[in-house]
């Protein structure tokens, strides 16, 4: 143990404690904007410089370790003045432009600048003039960029995909591709980790809302909007609702209000991906002799672009069925065009995503399978949709709950947990056990799976064949298990990967909450929605039940093949040969 005096206080903490975190246990603030806890700790925006007895320059308190009998000053005269020319040093190379702003009134910068009273910048103005693709759905805003290695360090040490590296010398200093001239050429997952760790709006998704108000807006056009299984647990808390109001009903009141004709819930093709992925599984199962094992969850778009562009070795154990956000597009220009009666191009299908991998999804070519151009028109991310919510002036707090349309309205309970990690994996084991012993087994038998550890492994007895699972989630624990895989070191029969971690709940289109991860808090909601169901089985949801009836045969069907599964090597990442 290590004692200390922070601003008169003395502190006991132990050996190797940062000096930021010394004074946080004595309830002393000090204001930080490149640090990320066990991921950014370099002190690169010198923000939390603090003054000690006995050296002649200030340190940096994220970056610096408590040492016996060290006096610190966190709000002196020299720490102040240091701060404030720090901050607008880095103001010097930002666009202040703050009105304009999506991070607005949610900026690291904006808030440190106000707590410091900043009004005015002693500096010249450099703001860099490059401009970021914005067309691709990751957009890199040079001139907001405050150098802070956030997008550097998560993408290296988390999602292990190395997209983001620092450029450049001297005062031209920039993060940037690092191996690649362009974003879009790069090997980039579009996992949208970097948008939610970065401090200000130096990333961003491409906003597609415009595009869909003239959508909603066209007298000839059928809106049709599908609402994924995360959003449920995190779309309320820009609007400062609890998770308890913020509820799938009075999410659709809003919804319908901003001018969407029909309001759908994506546990229905999650429902309809499980009754295809648990039977393709099952069929490899029964072949094993002729197939590569594990088999790998498809539903993340994340994920297959991270296998294609770095393990492209694995693509073919991949599971063929569409994710979910697919299939709803399928059924909706097919199935429910026909039972409206219209051509499916009068329909534009818009879904609400917790991630930008989708806004590349819907626009692969070859994954549209409806002949009505895109099966999904347009993908927005949760921020996007709340914030046509706030433009249509709709106070939330005032929603009165609306049902969902029907019949791609209706889900299960075991479609609502596909927004948390291992919430796929445990939703498909409960059909797969159906499906082997035509008995449901107890809704919770695979809650093993629960979690918010980036990598989980069960055995699994399923009718006396012992089955071996894996769930990971964060691309730098999919790497890990990747790697495991390719020396032998484990063995598995299925294994669930969500790009993101712990799930579609910490989604890099979700609402940001800059410093804290929402995943495990959101997910607990998705796994409280489920338990209070009654309807807890994808084989068992009547609407489910009534398009295989009605319209597409059994799982697996030659309608169901051509609708609802792809070619995952039928289009390729920039890099792919």
């Amino acid at each position: 143990m290590v004692s200390l005096t922070i601003d008169n206080r003395p502190v006991t903490v132990p050996e190797g404690t940062s000096i930021l975190d010394a004074a946080k246990k004595v309830g002393i603030y000090i204001p930080t904007l490149c640090f990320l806890k066990d991921v950014n700790e370099i002190g690169a925006c010198r923000v939390c410089v603090v003054e000690i007895e006995g050296y002649t320059k200030l340190m940096t308190a994220c970056s610096t370790t408590v040492q016996e009998g060290m006096v610190v000053h966190t709000n002196n005269r020299n720490v102040r003045v240091a701060r404030r020319n720090n901050v607008e040093l880095i103001l010097s190379e930002h666009d202040s432009n703050c009105v304009l702003c999506t991070r607005s009134g949610n900026c690291g910068l904006q808030k440190i600048a106000q707590d410091l009273n900043i009004h005015h910048i002693h500096f010249e103005k450099k703001i860099p003039t490059k401009v970021g693709n914005r067309e691709f759905p990751l957009i890199r805003e040079y001139s907001k960029c405050i150098k802070c290695m956030r997008c550097v360090q998560f993408c290296d040490k988390v999602q292990d995909s190395r997209i983001w590296d620092i450029v450049n010398l001297g005062h031209e200093v920039t993060v940037d591709t690092g191996s690649t001239l362009r974003l879009e050429d790069s090997d980039c997952a579009l996992c949208g980790q970097c948008i939610t760790h970065c401090p200000v709006n130096g990333l961003h998704e491409r906003d597609d809302t415009d595009r869909v108000y003239e959508a909603i807006n066209d007298p000839d056009i059928i809106t049709v909007v599908q609402i994924a299984p995360s959003i449920r647990a995190a779309w309320g808390e820009a609007f400062g609702l609890s998770p308890k109001f913020a509820s799938m009903k009075r999410l659709a009141s809003a919804l319908h209000q901003v001018g969407f004709d029909y309001i759908f819930d994506t546990d229905f093709s999650a429902d309809l991906t499980i009754m295809e992925e648990a039977n393709e599984f099952l069929e490899r199962v029964k072949n094993k002799d002729h197939e590569k094992f594990p088999m790998f969850t498809s539903c993340c778009p994340g994920w297959v672009r991270y296998c294609k562009a770095h393990y492209p070795e694995f693509v073919d154990q991949i599971s063929t069925s569409k994710s979910p956000q697919q299939m709803f597009g399928a059924i909706a220009k097919t199935w429910y065009a026909q039972m409206l009666n219209v051509p499916p191009s009068k329909l534009c299908v818009v879904s609400i995503m917790p991630c930008i991998a989708k806004k590349h999804e819907c626009a692969i070519p070859t994954i549209n399978d409806a002949d009505a151009g895109r099966d999904v028109d347009y993908a927005l991310t949760t921020r996007e949709m709340n914030r046509m919510i706030r433009s249509t002036h709709i106070d939330p707090h005032d929603l009165k709950e609306r049902k969902l349309d029907m019949p791609l309205g209706l889900g299960s309970g075991a479609g609502a947990i596909f927004g948390a990690t291992g919430g796929v994996m445990e939703a498909a084991l409960r059909t797969a056990y159906y499906a082997v012993t035509g008995e449901n087994p107890d809704p919770d038998a695979f809650r093993d799976v629960r979690g918010i550890e980036g990598w989980k492994e069960e055995t699994f007895d399923l009718n006396g064949t012992p089955l071996r699972v894996a769930v990971v989630s964060g691309l730098g624990n999919a790497g890990k298990l990747l790697e495991a895989l390719k020396r032998g070191d484990v063995e598995y029969d299925f294994v669930e990967v969500m790009a993101c971690p712990g799930g579609c709940v910490g989604g890099g289109g979700q609402p940001i909450h800059d410093g804290v991860e929402m995943a495990e808090s959101r997910g607990k909601i998705l796994y409280d929605i489920d338990g209070k169901m009654s309807l807890r089985f994808s084989h068992e949801n009547p609407s489910i039940i009534d398009c295989y009836e009605k319209f597409l045969g059994k799982p697996l069907s030659e309608r169901s093949e051509h609708l609802l599964h792809t070619d995952h090597h039928s289009w390729k990442m920039p890099n792919e040969e």
